[in-house]
């Protein structure tokens, strides 16, 4: 059994990652899996979240929301809605979402979709994690 596998990920805008991987972490949507060269099949859907993944002793960190993951013993492929390597995250319009995500949810103002100012906060907040690690 190799050492590696492959991983791709794809946005429908471009290929964000083509590279061999020693083992990486994806979040799924009912929590992150970890992946090991061997991994068993299988087919998860992405939540917003981080992916990580070893390679030569570095290790890289993305911002991910939705999307897909298909895991095999030698290769794991990631469609994802969007997509961000940490040397590509915008801080300051991550901090700016961050705040009117904030203030959404703060509001009382019922027209507010309140689930979906969580989905912006979350996602400000982890595009702000992942620029951290650059």
């Amino acid at each position: 059994m190799s050492d590696t596998f492959q991983l791709e990920i794809v946005t429908p805008e471009k290929m964000v990652v083509k590279d061999v991987a020693e083992e990486m972490q994806i979040p799924g949507k009912n929590g992150y899996l970890g992946i090991l060269p061997g991994h068993a099949p299988l087919i998860t859907e992405l939540a917003v979240g981080e992916i990580t993944y070893r390679h030569a002793g570095d290790t890289y960190h993305l911002a991910v929301a939705w999307g897909f993951a298909e895991v095999l013993p030698d290769k794991v492929t990631v469609l994802a809605e969007t997509c961000e390597r940490a040397e590509e995250i915008d801080v300051r319009r991550a901090q700016e979402a961050r705040q009117r995500a904030e203030d959404r949810l703060k509001s009382a103002n019922p027209e507010i979709d309140f689930v979906r100012a969580g989905v912006a906060l979350q996602r400000a907040e982890t595009r702000l994690e992942v620029a951290e690690k650059k």
